[in-house]
């Protein structure tokens, strides 16, 4: 095991790894109740979406274990599954069998351009100051996460975003997270945003916020497995309507730009915390785990579960010291396992996992200093960025945002030579995905 997974190596141990693959569940897991609540709302079965969720991550999670040996988890992301829901499902009026056929579609086509070495010279083409800024935008969005996760942070008609009730149990138990994780990390605490995590969780029932369960073990339903080769309420088959509907091609690209920049901020996040990100930003070992990416985009449209992506609270695993795959395989397991336990599982709240969140986004702030703020070119795409992703609540919007500056700027300031071609390339279709949106 040490030197399959290189434990030595990278300064880690078995123990290390499985303490980090528990914080990267408990801090996903989330996940198990949210994906479900929102494909349900598109028509999905509510217990099949509960498996499709779960057994989609699990599977996804090992793979990116085993092949890529890196500390990353894979899940139905957020935000597309809101888009199946409430945008294919609902405002369009396709069935889920057509909108899951769509995502299988995308995450096809993603897959190639990873084979064809596209997804790859892109990241090569981005210059380093964009490379940091993306560290620390997503640090932002992280903490961003977690303080609205624990009610710290809500959203407000008249300032868009305001302090929470500072009265209520769900701000209490964020708080308490927030300060025990400090704390124990302050005192080298070995696993502290693990015990954050699960100490304020403890906290939380008696003050309501963590629920007691009320079953343990769940039936698991397989309904939507081969989503796509499945007929829509219409009477056809869903890849087949969305490969003879121009419309949902185009969908189907928006969807793959989100996929393909999410990814790359995602690792770079996570690489930057399980220190296999280089000093010029690269992401080492990338194809392996680009490649296990793009293939869970197209499971989770096969399973049913909407486009399984890297997750970027797979950083808080890392924090806490996951240096290698097998950090994923216990969460993948832990996945797994949750299909069957998923009362139980569902019983840890997002307030509690405020605390390890927020630490995150503290530890990637570091990359701030290594951007060059004198320089026009380097240092506002940058700032685009770092404030395009959490203002946006999207990376892959603030990485478009960074990118379209980026070449505005080299333009106007007459630096077009620095632009690389594939820069070109992602600035355009960034301004496509824009305009498509």
């Amino acid at each position: 095991m040490d030197t399959f997974f290189k434990l030595s190596e990278r300064g880690s141990s078995s123990t290390t790894e499985v303490r980090a693959g528990l914080t990267t569940f408990l801090a996903m897991a989330y996940i198990i109740v949210v994906n479900p609540s929102i494909l349900s709302a598109g028509g999905v079965p509510a217990a099949a979406a509960v498996t499709a969720t779960c057994l989609g991550a699990g599977i996804m999670t090992i793979a990116m274990g085993l092949f890529a040996n890196r500390p990353l988890a894979c899940a139905s992301g957020m935000g597309i599954n809101s888009i199946v829901a409430f945008t294919l499902c609902g405002a369009m009026g396709y069935g889920w069998p057509t909108a899951m056929a769509v995502i299988f579609v995308e995450g096809i086509a993603i897959l190639l351009l990873v084979l064809c070495g596209l997804r790859e010279a892109i990241m090569d083409a981005i210059p380093v100051s964009l490379r940091h800024g993306i560290s620390v935008g997503l640090g932002l969005f992280i903490a961003m996460i977690g303080l609205k996760d624990g009610g710290v942070i809500v959203a407000n008609e008249s300032t868009m975003v305001a302090l929470g009730d500072v009265t209520s149990a769900t701000f209490i138990v964020g708080i308490i997270s927030i300060v025990l994780t400090v704390i124990l990390y302050s005192m080298n605490v070995k696993g502290s945003l693990l015990w954050g995590i699960l100490i304020a969780a403890i906290i939380g029932i008696p003050l309501g916020v963590t629920p007691v369960p009320t079953a343990v073990v769940a039936p698991l339903d397989f309904t939507t497995v081969a989503a796509p080769f499945q007929n829509s309420a219409d009477g056809v088959m869903g890849i087949v309507e969305v490969v003879t509907t121009p419309a949902l091609l185009l969908f189907a690209f928006s969807l793959m730009m989100s996929d393909f920049f999410d990814t790359m901020g995602t690792a770079m996040a996570v690489a930057k915390q399980g220190d296999f990100l280089t000093k010029d930003g690269k992401v080492e070992d990338i194809r392996p785990i680009l490649i296990v990416d793009s293939i869970a985009a197209a499971v989770g449209g096969f399973f049913g579960a909407s486009s399984i992506t890297t997750f970027v609270e797979s950083a808080s695993g890392a924090a806490d010291g996951g240096r290698s795959g097998l950090t994923s395989i216990v969460a993948g397991i832990l996945f797994i396992l949750a299909a069957f336990f998923s009362p139980i599982i569902s019983c840890i709240p997002s307030a509690a996992t405020c605390g390890a969140l927020v630490f995150v986004g503290f530890l990637m702030m570091s990359d701030v200093v290594d951007i060059d703020w004198t320089d026009v070119l380097q240092g506002f795409p940058t700032f685009m960025i770092i404030a395009g992703i959490p203002f946006t609540y999207s990376i892959s919007n603030g990485i478009g945002l960074g990118f379209i500056t980026y070449v505005i700027v080299a333009i106007v300031t007459g630096k077009v030579k620095e632009i690389r071609p594939l820069m070109w390339v992602a600035a355009l279709a960034f301004l496509l995905y824009f305009l498509l949106l």
